[in-house]
Parts: C-alpha cells; structure tokens; sequence
C-alpha cells in the first residue's frame, strides 16, 4: 500500500468559520494547576509515545515496512524517535522524582505499518499543541526552558513523518495549535485504557469524543458525530470551532449534525463542538476535539 496525502485524513477532533483568537485561557486562580502537576501531564504524555513506539516497532519489521511502500530508512528513523520518547520519560521523571507517575495501559488503534505511520504523526502533533498549551502554568524558569527543548523535538518529528515519510507539508500554519489541557486530555484520553490507582490525580477531564467521516475534506458538508448524553446542557444552537494555529473558524452545527467544513482550511485542524460561536474555551466546549489533516503542496493549494 503506498502513503499518498489521501491516505492520511487520520483521527478527527475540531471546526470553524469566521476567525477568532483561539489561545488557551488562563484558569481561573483557584485552578491553576502547580509546576509538579504540569510535568506530571507531560510525563503521561511521553509514556503513551514511549509505549506506542515500543509496541509498533516490536509488532512491525523492517520487511513489513518495506511491503508497505516505506522508504528504507524510514523505521531507523522511529528507533531515534523512540529513543527521544525514552530519553523524554527518564528525563521527566528525574525532575518530578517520587510523585512521578507510572505508565498506564493503552489500546492504540494501529494494525499495519501505515496506520502506524499516521498514528505517530497525530501523536507528535499533538504533544507539540499540550506543551505549548500547557506552558502558560510553568513557574519556573528551568522547566519552561526544558520543555520549550521537548517541545521542538516533538514538532521535528511531525515534520519529518508528514514531509519525508507521507510527502506532504511539513508545517500547517505561521503558528502551531496550542491546545488547553483538557482538549489534549480529550485526545489521549482515546487510547488509554486505565492508570494505575496510585498515581497522582491530574487536573484535566475529557469531553465527550467527537467524529468526522474517514476522507472528510475542506469544501465538504460532512454529518459528525458526539455523544451529547453526556454533555451537560446542550444549548439549541451549536457550533462546530475549527481551531488552526491561534484562531478558530466557527461554522453554525444543523439538527441533524452535519456542518460544512470551511474550503480555506489547511494542514492540521482541531474542530470541537461548542456552544458558543466566539470561544473555544472549556467551558463552553461540549465535544471534542478531533483530529484532521488537509494536505497542501508547496504552492499553499489544497492537494486533494
């Protein structure tokens, strides 16, 4: 099977339609997570790649990345990444020490080569949207410089998975997503069985998981898909915000839950389903987000 831009419309979280500001709002100061916390977050983070590197490269061999199309060297490439993923987990747990927490159980939805390809993609995404969307409650000066270190290695190997490995663009927009730590959570949350009892509680929650049909496009009116039961007060009127970079595109949500997704729209998109037509705030977040990648060649042209 060989990788094509068409191949990758991956996971799906997040919407919009007139541009907002779209930057992660501070908690409120009874709230504000500490510094242990934050890494701590991290740290579940980085246990989640480190084992999802472990599991695909046990599960898949250099033949079975060859039979898929992959270039050759490209699974030496995800040894160095898991190595970084590794070194990540070590590192974070020397600084947080005893209140570190441990690995929990996951189910990752990869089951060949590819779909481990596009997997690792979203992964690396979205850890570079967490650190910086976290960043905001790092105190001291130390921790933000080492995860600021973190941060640009993680958008490195997004780069790399989406430009030499799927041939498509190697950035999305001027700016990357920062993401608010319960939007992130909502996303790990996915692959993430149970944790184990004794580690420390985290200051996050997911929202109910949101959908788009596989092959969605920018130009297409698409039906989604939530689970709104578990919404709490789900006003008459929704949106779909599709955040990109510090902006969010906010496109009206129908009855019967379909939503245009806006023809502008490139790179990685975070759509959420929100009640609010301005915001992309927690507390107006009722689903979401999803992941989607819209493809661009080099002359900034949707490539589907």
């Amino acid at each position: 099977m060989k990788v094509t831009p068409a191949s990758v419309t991956l996971l799906v979280v997040a919407a919009l339609h007139d541009l907002c500001v779209a930057v992660p709002a501070k908690r409120d100061d009874t709230s504000i997570p500490t510094d242990i916390q934050i890494l701590n977050f991290a740290l579940t983070l980085e246990h989640l790649e480190n084992a999802f590197y472990t599991q695909g490269l046990q599960k898949y061999t250099q033949q079975d990345f060859l039979d898929a199309d992959l270039p050759t060297w490209a699974r030496g490439r995800w040894n160095e990444i898991a190595q970084h993923e590794s070194t990540h987990v070590s590192f974070l747990e020397g600084v947080i020490g005893e209140q570190a927490v441990q690995p929990c159980t996951y189910s990752f939805p990869d089951t060949d080569p590819i779909s481990f390809v596009t997997t690792s993609f979203m992964l690396e995404t979205v850890g570079v949207s967490a650190y910086s969307g976290a960043a905001q409650f790092l105190s001291q000066s130390d921790y933000i410089t080492s995860s600021g270190a973190i941060l640009a290695v993680e958008a490195r190997q997004s780069a790399w998975i989406n430009s030499a490995v799927l041939k498509a663009n190697p950035w999305n927009t001027a700016f990357d997503t920062p993401l608010s730590l319960n939007h992130v959570w909502t996303l790990a949350s996915g692959v993430i069985v149970s944790c184990p009892s004794s580690n420390m509680p985290l200051p996050v929650k997911a929202f109910p998981a949101l959908s788009f049909p596989a092959g969605a496009q920018p130009g297409q009116t698409v039906q989604v898909s939530f689970n709104a039961t578990t919404a709490p007060s789900v006003p008459p009127q929704l949106y779909v915000a599709f955040i990109a970079g510090l902006g969010a595109t906010f496109v009206p949500l129908s009855s019967d839950n379909t939503v245009e997704i806006p023809s502008t729209l490139l790179g990685v998109v975070f759509p959420i389903i929100t009640s609010s037509s301005t915001a992309v705030t927690d507390n107006v977040t009722i689903a979401g987000p999803a992941f989607l990648s819209f493809h661009f060649n080099s002359d900034g042209e949707d490539e589907l």
